[in-house]
């Protein structure tokens, strides 16, 4: 039996890797707990994560595999050990511009010029006017590190940017003191050398009505992409993620050239022996096509997805990564065409007052046996406590379904928010809001 140590591991995703086609070679250990490195605290350190990971593997002993498909930290924490412990890993230069997103904007533009958004580099401490950033209003302030659009702010007019710094500034060390740490285990230079813990980049407003992922690995030096996934944003200036559909409805020719851009974009940055996710925006009308953001990792909200239209989550890429070997991922065996994930969102702060009972989600799964769900609240929470959320708004609750075609799906979602009771107090936003 393989040995397999997995970065925040918890009852949802351990069920989507003992599903796993070849799960049965593996024990799955939990290396670190989803509170130890998912939802950390302000001021954590990555190098006392990194000693406690080395103190717990040297006690097991037996390493085979380390899995990840979080964001920073485990984005870095897992390679970095992979190196350590003699596994195969991408490149840490490679994964430390991945997750830096101006040094991943400025390899981008020196590849893909055409492809790329005008951006800037902000330091939030030295901004004294808005003249001090480059770029004309509408853009994207955010910190350089983060993940899951924590703290970034769509910017409009100075009052905006005003409100912008004043959040950032409060909290953009919680990542980037932490990375810097990371940086100090590379040896030589990474990315364009700027490496200020409170680091922002301001770019241009690429989004329209069609955004697509583009997930795979890199084998050998040769990028393979796997899956093709469309993210549906809401809200003001759609500033959040409402739903992804697997696979996507873009025509062949746009993702062919999606396609291109991504094997050209992974093999500038040295980028081998690892998993990815790219982000690309389509405008429609110009058919122009600009790149938002590359992650070195598969994406853990796509897994379901992969399961129902594939037959195998795609987690065993990083996987088979781990242990050395090509990933044996193949796109046939699922029980539907399609399947999407659908993120139950509040643009309003308030305290949960009920929440679906274990049998009423068990008659949710009766009907639509296909169904995976994560209620991501408590009853009494106050929705502004949530860790990591975007600037706009809560995500109480994951659902996924698969379908004939999206109608089908779009149907069964509508009827399990009848099912399902989310009881919220609204009230205004606290003084002690999570951005």
């Amino acid at each position: 039996m393989l040995d397999i140590f997995v970065m925040g591991l918890e009852p949802f995703n351990l069920r989507l890797l003992k599903a796993l086609p070849h799960a049965r070679e593996c024990r799955f250990h939990e290396l670190f707990s989803a509170d130890e490195v998912v939802e950390v605290e302000p001021g954590f350190s990555f190098n006392a994560l990194y000693d406690e990971a080395v103190a717990r593997l040297n006690v097991h002993g037996n390493v085979d595999g380390i899995l990840n498909y979080w964001d920073f930290p485990s984005a870095c924490l897992a390679p970095l050990l992979g190196r350590d412990f003699g596994l195969a890993t991408p490149d840490l230069h490679a994964v430390a511009t991945c997750e830096h997103k101006l040094w991943a904007r400025e390899k981008m533009r020196e590849c893909l010029p055409d492809l790329t958004p005008a951006f800037c580099p902000v330091d939030p401490f030295h901004v004294t006017s808005p003249d001090d950033i480059e770029l004309d209003y509408p853009y994207w302030l955010k910190p350089a590190v983060s993940h899951s659009s924590y703290l970034g702010f769509r910017i409009e007019k100075d009052e905006d940017l005003n409100t912008a710094l004043a959040v950032i500034r409060d909290k953009i060390g919680h990542f980037g003191k932490p990375f810097q740490e990371f940086l100090s285990h590379l040896g030589g230079s990474a990315g364009s050398g700027r490496t200020e813990p409170s680091l922002c980049i301001a770019e241009e407003i690429i989004s329209t009505d069609n955004q697509v992922t583009l997930e795979g690995y890199v084998w050998r030096g040769r990028p393979v992409v796997i899956g093709c996934i469309d993210s549906v944003r809401v809200g003001g200036g759609q500033s959040s993620f409402a739903r992804y559909d697997y696979p996507s409805r873009l025509p062949e020719a746009v993702l062919l050239r999606m396609r291109e851009a991504t094997v050209r974009l992974l093999t500038h940055l040295g980028y081998d022996n690892g998993a990815f996710n790219i982000e690309f925006f389509w405008d429609e009308p110009s058919d122009r096509i600009s790149i938002l953001e590359v992650n070195s990792r598969v994406s853990k909200s796509h897994s379901p997805l992969y399961l129902m239209v594939d037959g195998q989550s795609q987690q065993g890429v990083p996987l088979d990564l781990s242990l050395g070997v090509e990933p044996r991922f193949r796109n046939e065996g699922g029980d539907w065409p399609h399947a999407s994930k659908f993120m139950v969102r509040l643009f309003q702060d308030g305290e949960m007052r009920r929440l679906p009972s274990k049998s009423e989600l068990q008659y949710l799964k009766s009907h639509y046996p296909e169904t995976w769900y994560q209620v991501l609240v408590k009853e009494g929470q106050r929705l502004s406590h949530l860790s990591f959320q975007d600037s706009y708004s809560f995500e109480i609750a994951d659902l996924f379904f698969g379908g004939q075609d999206q109608t089908e799906i779009l149907k069964k979602y509508a009827q399990a928010m009848e099912i399902l009771p989310f009881d919220v107090h609204l009230t205004a936003p606290a003084d002690d809001a999570v951005s």
